[in-house]
């Protein structure tokens, strides 16, 4: 159980471990919009894009086309991983068969065409052992996390619309699919365009000001 509560911490604390990293690369981003402003191409600066994107829970069954898939798996495969472990693992769920072997795992994933088993390999990934709080401390959820958070953000740009799934028991995930002992799951990214129904949640839009977050010291 004590375990349990730490993973459930290090979980949130690893999304926004993610957020920031994503945030610092607005700076890059900005050069880049410069330059296809300049060509005369209206992009998006970082901040518009991570505003704009929510959760998809009404998606079309039309399937999302291979070179757009490479380029989100590309986004996660040079996303930042402690010391450059890259302890990530990601199963590509798109056949028929995979499809509906992950909806019995979570009833959310509703009937989008592409599903991302984001997991970590325990056996790569960095470990800090001294750490006094959390005990066997390991990387691998906050490794997991920025490499699914840069591969949502790739597909918001591509016009592809996610939803990040967690509520699921990771033992039926590692049985469902006969996962590798060392291949542990941390989420699932369900991707696909929008359909008829789509909108953001009521909650979507409501952020706490800085004042309740962040702490200058």
């Amino acid at each position: 159980m004590k375990r349990c509560r730490h993973l459930a911490i290090l979980f949130s604390v690893s999304e926004f471990i993610a957020w920031l990293v994503l945030e610092a690369a607005m700076f890059y981003n900005t050069a880049i919009q410069s330059d296809y402003l300049y060509q005369g191409v209206n992009a998006m600066t970082f901040m518009e894009l991570a505003s704009n994107r929510f959760s998809e829970r009404h998606f079309d069954s039309r399937p999302v086309e291979e070179e757009k898939l490479q380029k989100i798996l590309e986004a996660g495969r040079i996303a930042p991983t402690a010391c450059n472990y890259q302890p990530q693992r990601i199963y590509v769920l798109k056949s028929p068969a995979a499809l509906e072997k992950a909806r019995t795992t979570k009833a959310s994933l509703c009937s989008c065409p592409l599903v991302l088993l984001v997991c970590y390999d325990s056996g790569t990934v960095w470990k800090n052992p001294g750490d006094r709080c959390y005990e066997h401390y390991n990387a691998g959820e906050q490794d997991a996390s920025i490499v699914a958070a840069s591969m949502m953000f790739e597909a918001e740009e591509l016009g592809v619309h996610s939803l990040w799934i967690r509520g699921f028991d990771s033992k039926t995930v590692i049985e469902t699919f006969n996962l590798p002992v060392n291949h542990i799951p941390v989420m699932m990214l369900a991707l696909g365009y929008p359909g008829e129904g789509s909108h953001p949640a009521h909650l979507h839009s409501k952020r706490k000001p800085l004042s309740e977050t962040v702490f200058v010291l």
